[in-house]
Formats: C-alpha cells, structure tokens, sequence
C-alpha cells in the first residue's frame, strides 16, 4: 500500500478488478508490487504515477478520493482494459466508509462537522441512577390493551450482504495473510460495498479494516500487528454471522450508524482533563482534548484529519474549532471552556455549529474539584466499566452509566483514541512507581496501585511522537532518582492476563497540580527530581519501601496462548498451516487438564476441520468446506477473546460484565 497514492472507494477496487480477465488477474500481485517504488507527483487533484519510462498512469482525487473507475486513466496501448488501473487501485489505501460512529452532522451548523470523529467519544466517570418512576413512565402511558408491534428484523438485502461478507471473509480466512492477494481483497471490498448499500455500516467498515490489515502484513509495514488483523476478521464473520438472525435492539447494534445527531446542550462549564494524538492505520492523525463538567462527565474536542505523525504531533498546537476561543488543544488540555449554545453527540463529541459559542475559563488541577472525583473511583469499578465497554451491543449498554455507548469497532490489542470506544475504557489511577519490566515490543513500567502491580505501556511507538522517551524518562523515577515516587496517571486499559494499561497522561514528576500529556508533550532529564549526590542519606521517614514484585510465572496463567496462537496463525497462514500435523492433541489435552475443555473442544474441531479434504469418485481432492473451517474459527476466536476479558477481570480483582451479548 502506498500512501503517496489517494485513497480509493472500495467500489472501484472491486470494479477495475472485476474487469479483469483470468490471465491479468494472475498478474495482479506482481503489478501490485511493480507500482509499490514508481515515482508519484501530485499536481492538484491528479495524481501521475510512472507506470515505465513512457507510460503514465493518473488518479483524479477531486476531495482527495479516487470515487469512480473513470477516475483512474492510463496511457498504455491496453487501456482502458490494462492491468495497471487495476494494479493502482490495489496499492492505493481504501477510502474510509462511513462508519458506525464516522463524520457527525451538527444541526445547528446544517453541515458535517469540520473535523473527522475519532473513534473514541467520551462517557460518564461516575454513575448515574435512573428513578424507577421514570423508567417506568413511557409504559404507565401506553393505551390498554395496546400490541407492541414486532421487532424489525434483518431485511432480504441485508441478509444476502451478510451472506457476502461471510463468503468473501471465509476466502481471506482459508487463504490467510500470506495468500490473501489483490484478488481476494477486491472480493472483500465489494462485499463492503453491498453491506454499505444495504445499510449495514458496521459490517462495511470492518470489512474494510480487514483489507488495510491485510495489506500492511503483506507489504511488512512496521506498523502492522498480527492482533489487529485477527480482531477485524473476527469482527467481520461474526457479525455476518449474528446480523441474519436478529431483531429490534441487537439488530440495531449490528447494523452500526453511519451519522449521529447532535442535541442542544444548553450551556456547559468544561474542564480541560488531557490530550492524546491519534494515529491510525488508514492514514487519519491528528489530536483529541478531553474535557469533563461540574458531574464528572466527560467531552471530547477533536481535530483529526488525513495524515501522518507530522499531523499527530504538530495538531495539538492548532486551535479548537469551537465558537470563537484562540485556546489550542495543548492549553485546553490544562485550562478551562464555558460553552454555551453546546451541541453535543450521543457519544459526548462536541459540535462546532454557527450558534455555538465559548470563551477560555480557568482550569483545575487533578487533585482539586471536580476532576478529583474521576480518581475517587474505586480501581476495580473502573475495570468493570471499561470490559464492559468493550462487549459488544446491546448488552455494553446495560451497566447504570449514562450516556451512549455507541458501537463499538474494531478492538485493536493496543486500544486507542480511535477504537470506536467511548471513553470507558480511560483508567484514573494512583500509582507507585517501583521498577521496569522488558517485554517484545519493549520496556514497561512497573506500578504498584492499591496492591496491584500493573505494567504502562507507551500508548505509540512512532518515533515523531514522545511516548517511549517519556517512559524512558518516567523509569528513571523508579530506579536511581527518588524509587517510589508517587504518581497521578490517566491510562487505557488494555484486555490481558496480567493488569495492563496504556499510559496517556502522568502528573509532574516535581509538581503535582499539573500533568503531563505524554503522547505531545516531552519531558526532560530536569523535570526529574534531583539525583541524590554520593554521601546523601535518605532520611529514614522519608524512606518509602517499594512493594515486593511477584510476576506471574508460566505454571500461574491459564495456557490459553495455546488455542488463540492457533487462532492467530490461521489468520497468517490460512487453513493449510493448521493441517499439517503437529502437536495438536497433547495441546488439547494441556487445556483440558487446566479445566479449560471448552477450549480444548475448539482446538480440536479448529485443526480437525482444517485438514478435512473430500474427494471424488476418481480420488481428487474437492475443494475444501470454507464455511465449516470459518465457524471452527470463528467459535475458537471469540472464545479467546471472552477468556482474555474475565482473566483480565480477575488479575484486576473486578466482577466480570456479563457475556450473554454473544
């Protein structure tokens, strides 16, 4: 995938390759990768592409995407039936469709939002109780006798999209990552083009993230994880799989929303909380501020638009487009907004309308009123409340918090401000830093919270932005200058079997009435407290013990690693790497002695389904059961994630959210 190229709707991807022959279509990868290291040069909306030393190829992107075939122009002898438009729609990124929480209109503007949503909007920190008298209401003043009419159910287009998806799904799966070339991909993207037609945004969309997932592993982007991958193609099978069958509420859910209507708020006092950078696989960067009023409940201002980590970093000087206030988001971060004429979104965005209107008001610390109270709440609430943001609708919605929980996309393994996520999932702890620990994607803090020790990551790795440096940094804290230091962070809870968190924010090693947001803002060797000097003694009430740290061995954890690495590598490989024999039993029955034997089941349906072939009369090989090696799959992939959430619940020490969604 090249991002010098547009993006490209789905919709000509799958025509330019659909007008292939069987020959071209052979040669698609090859001119896939013939295309990847051709000069590119942009003259406006058009963009030329050295196809060879005579030939050129041009993409007319009048918005900034390639929306029609006739778009794309060659100037070969074979065109308009050459393999290189085709070829160039396949190395460009796909175009974003609209999503179940994508661009929000604000009515009072009478326009879509100046910015593009992040995937992450704001909820409430704090429960809020509903009277019984009140729910009660709408049916106290139903008509007697009344007949609630019944449920909407999935319509015949819906389903035959759904019907698509699966397919087209099942394909990618059977040939994995590795087998998954142009071709494959182009069947997927036009099957996200009829779930889109068919109203089912959702669905589209994570159809979608699969190809630009697919593309990544296979054009070995750094950026490329092997999870993200997995969770899309997971998400894809499953809804195809649950949207034929339902009804009312949960069908509602599935189908996803393509725009959210923004309310009139009336007027709101805000409280600048932190600021993080947005960074997405699909090419979109930029910056969200969060916010939060007198109640605790939190408000998202973003500013995310195409880019790259240039854009992540450089935003957070820009000023927020909300009425007519000068303040960035860096100040926003720390100050304060009264809004009034607010609009905001189910989801707690903000809406920048005409009639909207704001002035900078003084801030508060994390330690004062009324951002003290998002601190106040217990560690292991704040667990159950982000798990069960992460389950999937209609069920997520049932946990006594107000607000919407939207849908909830994708599930990345590193959760970000973009995951379709509404905030839930932010952690508000206090912490002790007592030590470092090295895992394969790098070094971690060790914390001790409440008991607990808990390892923070760095929430980015690009190296434009300074999350590993500020944790670099904020290790120091924990060995030579000053171990136990005492610290105020704002994390993002990431599902594992151990507590884990990404780290957003931290307050001031040496000030504690301000933070530090650590995805913009970079610290320095003298924002640490001094370094004691050789014949310095700590006094001894000064003296704080560390916590004694007792990682979990391998004899500790539940071997689930061992059915989701075959999960993970049938996404890789596809069905062909789990048929070839192996140790196969001995694994099933390691689970079944954990007293994992679901798990144990679905390794064994997983691998025996993998090598079941049919032949013919003659002794040839029929082509293999897609459909049935997809629900092995599918059932063993979902089971992972539901384990992973309860273990994460219990190395938390927080209940469980129920799972009964699935």
């Amino acid at each position: 995938m090249s991002p010098l190229l547009p993006p490209v709707d789905p919709s000509v991807t799958a025509q330019l390759v659909a007008a292939l022959t069987p020959r071209l279509r052979k040669r698609l990868d090859a001119g896939v990768a013939k295309l990847a290291g051709r000069p590119v040069a942009r003259d406006g909306d058009i963009v030329r592409l050295a196809v060879d030393d005579d030939t050129d190829l041009e993409l007319h992107a009048p918005g900034g995407v390639v929306t029609t075939a006739e778009a794309i122009r060659c100037g070969c002898l074979l065109a308009p039936d050459c393999l290189h438009r085709a070829a160039a729609a396949s190395a460009a990124p796909v175009a974003e469709m609209p999503d179940p929480v994508a661009e929000i209109p604000d009515p009072v503007a009478g326009e879509p939002s100046l910015t593009k949503a992040p995937r992450t909007a704001p909820p409430t920190s704090v429960p809020v109780t509903t009277s019984p008298a009140t729910a009660g209401s709408a049916a106290d003043d139903a008509p007697a006798g009344a007949v609630d009419p019944a449920p909407e159910s999935a319509t015949p287009a819906q389903r035959t999209a759904a019907a698509a998806l699966h397919d087209a799904a099942a394909a990618v799966l059977e040939a994995g990552a590795d087998g998954a070339g142009a071709v494959l991909q182009a069947e997927l993207l036009r099957a996200a083009h009829t779930a889109r037609l068919a109203g089912l945004p959702r669905a589209a969309g994570r159809a979608v993230a699969v190809v630009t997932a697919l593309r990544a592993a296979r054009d070995a982007d750094p950026a490329h994880r092997l999870g993200d991958l997995t969770t899309a193609l997971r998400d894809v099978l499953l809804l195809a799989h649950r949207l034929p069958e339902a009804a009312g509420p949960e069908l509602a859910g599935l189908r996803g929303r393509v725009r959210q209507p923004y309310t009139p708020d009336g007027s709101l006092r805000l409280y600048g909380l932190f600021a993080e950078p947005v960074l997405t696989s699909t090419g979109y960067a930029g910056t969200v501020t969060w916010t939060a009023d007198a109640a605790g409940r939190l408000y998202t201002v973003p500013d995310v638009a195409p880019g790259g980590a240039a854009r992540a970093a450089g935003s957070a000087d820009r000023a927020v487009r909300i009425g007519d206030t000068s303040l960035t988001h860096r100040e926003l971060s720390r100050a304060g907004l009264a809004v009034s004429g607010a609009t905001v979104s189910p989801t707690g965005r903000l809406g920048a309308g005409a009639g909207v209107r704001a002035v900078r008001a003084p801030g508060a610390s994390w330690r004062a009123e009324p951002l003290d109270r998002l601190w106040a709440v217990p560690v292991a609430e704040q667990i159950a409340r982000a798990l069960a943001s992460d389950l999937d609708v209609p069920k997520a919605q049932d946990t006594g918090l107000a607000g919407d929980t939207g849908d909830t996309s994708d599930g990345s393994t590193q959760p970000t401000a973009q995951d379709g996520r509404d905030g839930r999932d932010l952690l508000f702890l206090d912490v002790t830093l007592i030590g470092t620990v090295r895992e394969a994607a790098g070094e971690c803090l060790l914390a001790d919270c409440d008991g607990l020790t808990v390892r923070l990551a760095a929430a980015h790795d690009d190296p434009a932005l300074p999350d590993r440096e500020n944790l670099r940094l904020l290790a120091l804290l924990a060995h030579g200058r000053g171990p136990g230091t005492r610290l105020r962070v704002v994390a993002r809870l990431t599902p594992a079997p151990l507590p884990r968190a990404v780290l957003l924010a931290a307050s001031h090693p040496t000030d504690p009435d301000t933070h530090v947001d650590l995805g913009l803002d970079r610290l320095r060797r003298a924002d640490l407290p001094a370094e004691p000097t050789a014949g310095t003694s700590v006094g001894a009430g000064d003296a704080r013990p560390a916590p004694t740290v007792q990682p979990a061995t391998a004899s500790d954890e539940a071997p689930v690693h061992l059915l989701r690495r075959r999960v993970h590598q049938a996404a890789s490989g596809g069905r062909r790497v789990l048929a070839f024999p192996g140790s196969k039993e001995s694994e099933a029955a390691r689970l079944r002695r954990y007293g994992l034997g679901t798990a144990g089941a679905l390794l064994t349906a997983l691998h025996a389904t993998a090598a079941e072939r049919a032949r013919d009369p003659f002794g040839r090989l029929l082509p293999a059961d897609t459909g049935r090696f997809a629900t092995a799959w599918l059932g063993a992939a979902v089971y992972t994630e539901e384990v992973d959430r309860a273990l994460c619940a219990a190395a938390w020490g927080a209940s469980s959210p129920g799972l009964d969604s699935r």
